[in-house]
């Protein structure tokens, strides 16, 4: 990752839920290796049945944290490979909408402060009164 936050390597074709899905399921077995085209390491893993355990453990914690390449060396990050990549920046119509939606909740939660606030507070005619005479 850059000092800009975008990452300066293409990220693989392959879907990284999928992969940590493949990974937690069929991991002892190489079902994620299979995945990303890593067929020899994924048949060793298979053989071994995850390196005893170990091995797969190690793995699905780099699927997990975005570390894991595919057999082309690329990083496996991206949940939604079929996502367009913006490079991290959000449209201006997004920021003043997100503003919005700031100043709105804002509101609703003085709104809502002031409401338990009134209904806190008791009222005058709660106040107990001795009883009539007749």
């Amino acid at each position: 990752m850059n000092p800009t936050g975008e990452y300066s390597e293409p990220a693989s074709d392959r879907s990284r839920g999928v992969a940590l899905a493949l990974a937690a399921v069929l991991g002892p077995f190489g079902g994620h290796r299979f995945y990303v085209n890593k067929t020899g390491t994924g048949v060793l893993m298979a053989l071994t049945i995850g390196g005893l355990g170990l091995w797969w453990v190690y793995d699905l914690i780099l699927v997990a944290s975005g570390s894991f390449r595919d057999a082309e060396g690329r990083l496996v990050r991206r949940w939604d490979p079929e996502e367009p990549t913006t490079g991290g920046l959000m449209p201006a119509e997004v920021m003043d909408e997100l503003d919005a939606l700031r100043q709105q909740v804002s509101e609703l939660a003085e709104r809502v402060d002031f409401s338990e606030r009134l209904l806190a507070s008791p009222r005058s005619d709660d106040v107990p009164r001795p009883p009539l005479r007749s």
